[in-house]
């Protein structure tokens, strides 16, 4: 019995692989073609939301009402372009983190980049609608508190790796 809680104890001490930073031209290379991916996220996600909503209403419909004649062939249709939709959402979630690259808010459409600022570990902070990646924050910071990467509005001897 305690030869397995060692066994699952080592499972937890088990690092996790280095975070990948990019380099502003990487991450402006990657944020180009995750785009499409993020925006197909986003509308899935919405639409999720909307045929979870026409679910939901249907069943508060059939309990308060007992024996309603439920809607089965609208009803499969409905469940199965959630889960088409359900997929759709997990692979464009999936393409865009297996790049490194991290999703801080879906309903917005932000994406940090992990580097490296003057030797100070980073997010390169890009948000759907803009045209190029132009701030960065620390990393124990958030988008409130993103900065210009502009050379020209850092400070006095802060350099871009």
């Amino acid at each position: 019995m305690a030869d397995d809680e060692d066994d699952d104890q080592e499972q937890d001490e088990t690092p996790e692989p280095p975070q990948r930073l990019f380099t502003l031209t990487e991450a402006e290379r990657a944020r180009q073609e995750l785009e499409p991916f993020l925006v197909e996220a986003m509308d899935s996600r919405k639409k999720l939301s909307g045929l979870e909503t026409e679910l939901s209403a249907v069943a508060a419909r059939i309990m308060m009402m007992g024996g309603i004649l439920v809607p089965y062939d609208k009803l499969a249709a409905v469940r199965m372009e959630h889960t088409q939709l359900s997929e759709i959402l997990k692979s464009a979630l999936n393409r865009i983190l297996e790049t490194g690259c991290l999703i801080k808010d879906l309903d917005v459409g932000l994406l940090d980049f992990p580097a490296v600022i003057n030797q100070q570990d980073v997010y390169l902070c890009w948000k759907l609608g803009e045209d190029r990646i132009r701030f960065y924050h620390r990393q124990d910071e958030g988008f409130a508190s993103r900065k210009p990467l502009d050379p020209r509005d850092l400070g006095p001897g802060d350099t871009i790796q």
